[in-house]
């Protein structure tokens, strides 16, 4: 092997050294969100430690060393002068506002759940084998809703539903849809919000799970318009559904094309099969960039295991991409399949029979 080029060197140690404090970082964040500690700053005031720790009843010393990794990392903002920090309004959105668009404290949960299981990935490279979903950690379950319901929040119902050909005027008339893979069923209620004269249905396979999505159905006041149940994407109840929803869940079943199979003969004659899916291009290194790396590390450690672990066990990933995916679909006996729409995280699909 060759020597290493020294400037090529530096670059590669500059990296890593920031890795490894975003890395750090991560574990502070998951503090932060736990403990209040962002929302008790949401209000934008500029505080102390001591300040904050009247404020939340948290220890003014660990509070002070935590402002300062976080204002280190950009997380919060420190005024050299007053010695004082605040959170800025663009960082209350991503930290401390779970109803912003860009929340992001939630993708940090996913996080710690990968480090949690990674003795469990190690045994599966070893074996081949995989880890089902609900073999997971408890923060993989709430973390991944967390981190998908900003995206839904701003464009399920504002931009995703209206880009399926007479979707939108279906639902607001009266339609029925099966929401498949729902997890805690932030999908499921925001459409049930959106389409009062609509009916809706949702299946999961972790009854955990949908334990979950009753409760916070029954808190946003939709439980009586929502039917949960448990369910596997391959045996849900027919019910002539208007539209049936796979939300970024497609990648992760070991049997896609079968499960594709089974929506075919729940639709009714005229309905559509909407599937959303991680953004993704169909050449790998077309995805080598940061959302990319954000997917293929997610599905290294949970998409594809979870594939493995099933009948089948195709192991789409994560970042399967368009192609792909219209294969299964076309497998799965659908005439038509389309692009509808995208985000810089989500591919939107129509596929009809």
């Amino acid at each position: 092997m060759k020597s290493p080029d020294p400037e090529k060197l530096d670059v590669l140690m500059g990296r890593l050294v920031g890795d490894l404090g975003a890395i750090a970082t991560g574990a502070l964040v998951l503090l932060g969100d736990k403990l209040g500690i962002y929302k008790a700053m949401g209000d934008g005031k500029s505080v102390t430690a001591k300040d904050l720790a009247e404020k939340t009843g948290l220890d003014e010393r660990y509070l002070r060393e935590w402002l300062s990794a976080q204002a280190a990392a950009g997380y919060v903002d420190y005024n050299a002068k007053s010695k004082k920090f605040k959170l800025t309004p663009e960082q209350a959105c991503a930290f401390a506002d779970e109803g912003s668009p860009a929340f992001f404290a939630g993708a940090f949960e996913v996080a710690q759940c990968m480090w949690l299981d990674e003795p469990k990935i190690a045994e599966a490279f070893k074996s081949g084998g995989g880890v089902g979903w609900h073999e997971h950690s408890q923060c993989l379950f709430r973390g991944t809703e967390r981190f998908f319901r900003p995206g839904y929040n701003n464009h399920l119902v504002s931009q995703w539903i209206p880009a399926l050909k007479g979707v939108k005027e279906k639902l607001e008339k009266g339609a029925k849809i099966a929401d498949v893979g729902c997890g805690h069923g932030a999908s499921t209620i925001l459409m049930a919000l959106a389409y009062p004269n609509s009916k809706f249905y949702a299946y999961d396979y972790h009854a955990p799970s949908i334990a979950r999505a009753k409760q916070l159905a029954k808190e946003a006041g939709v439980e009586k318009r929502i039917t949960f149940a448990q369910a596997s994407a391959k045996d849900f109840p027919a019910n002539g559904y208007d539209l049936v929803t796979f939300f970024d869940c497609l990648h992760d079943m070991g049997d896609p094309i079968g499960a594709g199979k089974h929506v075919k003969e729940t639709l009714a004659k005229d309905g559509a099969w909407m599937i959303v899916e991680p953004y993704a291009n169909d050449d790998l290194a077309d995805n080598l960039n940061p959302v990319g790396r954000i997917y293929y590390a997610a599905s290294t450690f949970i998409c594809t295991p979870a594939s493995k672990s099933q009948e089948v066990g195709l192991g789409l990933g994560a970042q399967a991409g368009e192609a792909r995916l219209k294969k299964v679909v076309k497998d799965a006996g659908f005439a038509k399949f389309r692009r509808a729409t995208e985000t810089p995280f989500n591919l939107v699909f129509e596929a009809r029979v």
